[in-house]
C-alpha cells in the first residue's frame, strides 16, 4: 500500500466515502467532520512508520444533539467499505488501543461519532464556543491544543461551530500569554546556574541532565514566543526546528548537548538562551531587558539570570488576578504526567487546587 499522509487520507475518506454515503442515507443529517483528535498527522508530522498503529483511513463526525448519534453509527457500521485506496477500514486492537492496526478482519471502523458539545467537553473540559476564560488556558495542555487547531475540518454543516470552537483557540490573550511566558522564564531561572556547578564538582553527568532540561525548557518557551502550541516530546525538537529563526538557538542547543566540556556545554547554553531572550523582547509584552549573560553571584560560570525576564513580564499583566497568581503557569509547565495531562478533568483539577482562593 503506498503510502499517504495521514490527514489526505481522512479527507478523501470523508469526501468520496462518508459524505456520499451520509447523503445518500441520512439526507437530513446535518454535521461536522474533520481529524481533530490524538496521531502524529494532526501536525502532519507521520510517516511510513507512523501507519502500524492508530493510522489509517478515519475521520470524526460531530452531530448537533444526542439523538443524530445512533443513526449516524448504525449506518456507517453496516455500508461502510472494506478498504479505501488500498488500506482496510476495519482496525484491530485490544480495549487499551485507540484504534488499533489496520486489518481486513479487524472488527472496528475508524470513524467516530459524537454529539459536538459533549465531545468538547470530555477533550477540554469546556465549551470554547461559550468563551474560554483564564481558568480554561491554564488547566488545558499545549498538546491537545496543538491538536484541536493542528487538525482539520473536512465540513462544517453545524453553522460553523465547529470551525468557531478551533478558532476560539488560536492562542492566548495577551495577558495569559505573558503569564506562561513568565512561569517558563521562571523554570529557566531556577535552573540555569546548576549545570555549572555540577560541572565545577566533576559531575558531567549531573550538569548534562540539568543542561538537557534546560534545553527542553527553552524550546517549549521559543515556541511560545513564536505563537507555536509546543507538543510532546517525541515532537518537539522537529517542530521547533521548524521555525524560520531556529537554526541558532538548535546550534547553540546542539553544541551544549554534544560529547565536549563544560566550556563548549556553557557556550552552546548561554548563546541559546540569549536568542530566545532577544525573541522575548522583540514581542513588545513587556519592557525589554537586557538579554546578554553574566556572572552567576561571581561564580566562574554564565547565566541570563532569566528571573528579570518573568519579572518583567509579570509587572506587564494588565489583570490583577492573574498577576497575583502563582508564576507557574499552565498545568503542562509544571506537571509531566500522561496519565493526568491526556484527561481534562483530572488536569482541571489539578490547575485548580493552584488558583487563589
Amino acid at each position: 500500500m503506498t503510502f499517504v499522509p495521514g490527514l489526505s487520507l481522512a479527507r478523501r475518506f470523508h469526501d468520496e466515502v462518508v459524505a456520499p454515503l451520509l447523503a445518500r442515507r441520512l439526507p437530513g443529517l446535518r454535521y461536522a467532520a474533520g481529524l481533530l483528535d490524538g496521531g502524529s498527522e494532526l501536525l502532519g508530522l507521520d510517516t511510513e512508520r507512523s501507519t502500524d498503529h492508530d493510522w489509517g483511513p478515519r475521520a470524526q463526525l460531530f452531530v448537533a444533539g444526542p439523538d443524530d448519534v445512533g443513526p449516524a453509527r448504525a449506518v456507517l457500521d453496516a455500508e461502510l467499505p472494506a478498504e479505501f485506496l488500498g488500506w482496510p477500514t476495519r482496525f484491530v486492537g485490544g480495549p487499551d488501543v485507540r484504534l488499533g492496526v489496520v486489518d481486513a478482519d479487524g472488527d472496528r471502523h475508524g470513524v467516530s461519532v459524537d454529539e459536538l458539545t459533549g465531545w468538547l467537553r470530555d477533550k477540554l473540559g469546556f465549551d470554547p464556543r461559550t468563551g474560554v476564560g483564564v481558568d480554561d488556558w491554564l488547566a488545558t495542555p499545549t498538546q491537545r491544543l496543538a491538536e484541536l487547531t493542528g487538525g482539520a475540518v473536512f465540513h462544517d454543516g453545524l453553522d460553523g461551530a465547529l470551525t468557531a470552537a478551533r478558532a476560539r483557540l488560536a492562542w492566548y490573550p495577551d495577558d495569559v500569554w505573558r503569564h506562561v511566558l513568565a512561569a517558563a522564564w521562571s523554570r529557566i531561572g531556577q535552573a540555569e546556574h546548576l549545570a555549572g556547578r555540577c560541572a565545577e564538582v566533576g559531575d558531567e553527568l549531573g550538569s548534562r541532565v540539568v543542561t538537557a532540561g534546560l534545553a527542553r525548557d527553552l524550546m517549549r518557551l521559543g515556541l511560545l514566543v513564536h505563537r507555536r502550541w509546543p507538543p510532546y516530546a517525541k515532537w518537539l525538537g522537529t517542530v521547533f526546528a521548524r521555525l524560520p529563526a531556529a537554526a541558532p538557538v538548535v546550534d547553540g542547543l546542539t553544541r551544549a548537548l554534544g560529547p565536549d566540556g563544560w566550556s563548549d556545554r556553557q557556550a552552546g547554553l548561554v548563546g541559546a538562551l540569549e536568542t530566545v531572550a532577544g525573541w522575548t523582547n522583540d514581542l513588545g509584552l513587556a519592557a525589554p531587558v537586557d538579554p546578554t549573560a553574566r556572572q552567576f553571584h561571581g561564580r566562574p560560570f554564565l547565566v541570563l539570570d532569566a528571573g528579570r525576564f518573568a519579572a518583567a513580564l509579570r509587572a506587564a499583566i494588565g489583570d490583577p488576578a492573574l498577576r497575583a497568581r502563582p508564576s507557574v503557569g499552565a498545568v503542562d509547565q509544571y506537571l509531566d504526567n500522561v496519565d493526568v495531562l491526556g484527561h481534562a478533568q483530572q488536569a482541571r483539577r489539578v490547575a485548580e487546587a493552584l488558583r487563589p482562593d
